[in-house]
């Protein structure tokens, strides 16, 4: 019925019918068992980067040792935010072997994504920070609190608030991303339609059926997405 379908579709046949049919089932296997997973602990490593990047730069100005490494981030967000992310895959995975550093493909994707993303993730983090009231902090102070405390209990509450929807939509363009991963032969959904593609040097149909598959997962997201907006929407109106 489904192959009767498809073959009737403009410009499809019974072997594109065929082909799409047999590769479903893969893309959506490596789309939850690598595609996902790689998403979400580079977007969790990402975020412990972006949060203690983001603290860094929010703290009030320090001594030499701390102006040192505000310089440091600000270069490191600087070159992760002015060069492509495949570049960064790159060196991690092709350039660093040239130092005698040799990193699996999924470590090797997981470390560039999640600097990409703490760069990046560090501004909403920081912005959102900076939305809270300094009377906050103050309050937290006075009361004996120390700076981690003060963040922990009573600015990271709000700051969430305002940084989810921003940080939402970074973890779908995380996911989005990990294609890339298929430079460094991470075997996820992209890399799966390449195989298929390659084998019977027909490209289209497989091409927009992983396309297809991503906008599946992504719609999943979104809904998600819309929920956590919801809920915290809720949280505020209290």
């Amino acid at each position: 019925m489904l192959h009767q379908f498809l073959a009737s579709l403009p410009f499809m046949t019974d072997a594109r019918a065929t082909l799409m049919i047999d590769a479903f089932v893969p893309l959506m296997k490596s789309g939850f068992m690598v595609s996902v997973p790689l998403a979400i602990a580079s977007f969790i490593c990402g975020m412990i980067i972006a949060t203690a990047v983001a603290l860094v730069r929010v703290m009030p100005r320090g001594g030499v040792f701390h102006r040192i490494v505000l310089a440091i981030l600000k270069v490191y967000i600087s070159i992760i935010r002015g060069t492509p992310m495949v570049v960064q895959l790159a060196i991690v995975f092709y350039g660093l072997p040239a130092m005698n550093i040799f990193i699996d493909p999924i470590p090797a994707a997981i470390i560039a994504f999640s600097l990409n993303v703490g760069a990046y993730g560090s501004e909403t983090v920081r912005a959102a920070i900076l939305s809270v009231l300094k009377g906050q902090w103050e309050a937290g102070f006075s009361i004996g609190m120390t700076y981690m405390q003060t963040f922990r209990r009573i600015i990271a509450p709000q700051a969430l608030r305002v940084a989810v929807p921003p940080l939402s939509n970074s973890f779908i363009g995380l996911f989005k991303e990990t294609s890339l991963a298929s430079f460094v032969t991470v075997t996820e959904m992209f890399r799966v339609a390449q195989q298929y593609a390659n084998t019977s040097y027909d490209f289209l149909p497989v091409y927009i059926e992983v396309g297809f598959t991503y906008w599946l997962f992504c719609w999943v997201l979104f809904v998600v997405q819309a929920r956590l907006e919801k809920h915290f929407d809720r949280h505020v109106a209290r």
